[in-house]
C-alpha cells in the first residue's frame, strides 16, 4: 500500500518528441518540394517557353588600321537580331548587354548596349558598333589580320553576353545569363550581299 500523499507521475521521453518533430519537418519539406514541382510543371504546360533566336543580319568594318607597334584601330557595324517570335506569353528584360568581337582567341573590339525590354512575339534589331581602339595584338595575330585585309575579308566571332529576366503576366524570374556565339565573315570592301548568320544561344 502506497504511503499517504504519494502520487505516481508518468515520465516523458525527450528522444521520442525529437523524432516526432523531425518527422513533421521532413513532411513539411516534402510537401513544399511537391508543391513547387507542381507549380513549375503547371507553368511549363501553360507557358511552354521557347528558346530565343539570335542572328547577325549585317556586318561591316571601317577605319581599319594596324599601327607599326601592332595595335589595331577599327570600328565594326553590326546588326544583331533578337527573335522572341516563338514565345506567345514570355517577354524578356535585358538588364545588361555586352557585345565582343574575337579574332581566333583574341578579343579585338567590344561595345555595351543600354538595357532594354523585349515584348512577347517580338523581333528586336540592334545596331551595335564594337570599337577597337589601340588594341594590342600579338605579332602573329597582326600578321594574320594584315593578310586577311589584303584578301578583302576577315573571319570573326561575335559574342553576346547578357543578364536577362523572363516575365510572364506579372511574374518575373530571377536573373539568367545568356550567351550567343555568331561566326561572321566581314568584307572590307562592302556590306552588301551579307548572308544572315544564325548564332548558337545558351542560357
Amino acid at each position: 500500500m502506497a504511503a499517504p500523499g504519494f502520487r505516481h507521475q508518468g515520465t516523458q521521453n525527450p528522444a521520442g518528441g525529437a523524432r516526432r518533430l523531425l518527422c513533421c519537418l521532413l513532411a513539411l519539406v516534402l510537401t513544399i518540394v511537391v508543391i513547387v514541382g507542381l507549380v513549375i510543371l503547371i507553368f511549363w504546360l501553360i507557358v511552354r517557353p521557347k528558346p530565343i533566336d539570335y542572328y547577325v543580319d549585317g556586318a561591316s568594318v571601317h577605319d581599319f588600321n594596324i599601327s607599326s607597334s601592332d595595335a589595331l584601330n577599327a570600328t565594326l557595324d553590326l546588326t544583331l537580331v533578337a527573335d522572341n517570335h516563338r514565345n506567345h506569353r514570355v517577354s524578356v528584360y535585358y538588364d545588361d548587354f555586352e557585345v565582343t568581337v574575337w579574332y581566333d582567341d583574341n578579343m579585338i573590339a567590344f561595345n555595351n548596349v543600354d538595357p532594354f525590354y523585349q515584348p512577347k512575339r517580338n523581333e528586336t534589331r540592334l545596331d551595335v558598333h564594337p570599337l577597337a581602339k589601340s588594341t594590342p595584338l600579338l605579332n602573329s595575330v597582326a600578321k594574320d589580320l594584315k593578310h586577311d585585309r589584303s584578301s578583302g575579308k576577315v573571319e570573326l566571332e561575335v559574342r553576346v553576353r547578357s543578364r536577362i529576366r523572363f516575365k510572364v503576366g506579372l511574374a518575373k524570374t530571377k536573373h539568367y545569363t545568356l550567351h550567343a556565339y555568331c561566326p561572321v565573315v566581314v568584307k572590307f570592301s562592302s556590306a552588301t550581299n551579307f548572308d544572315r548568320v544564325y548564332c548558337d544561344v545558351d542560357i
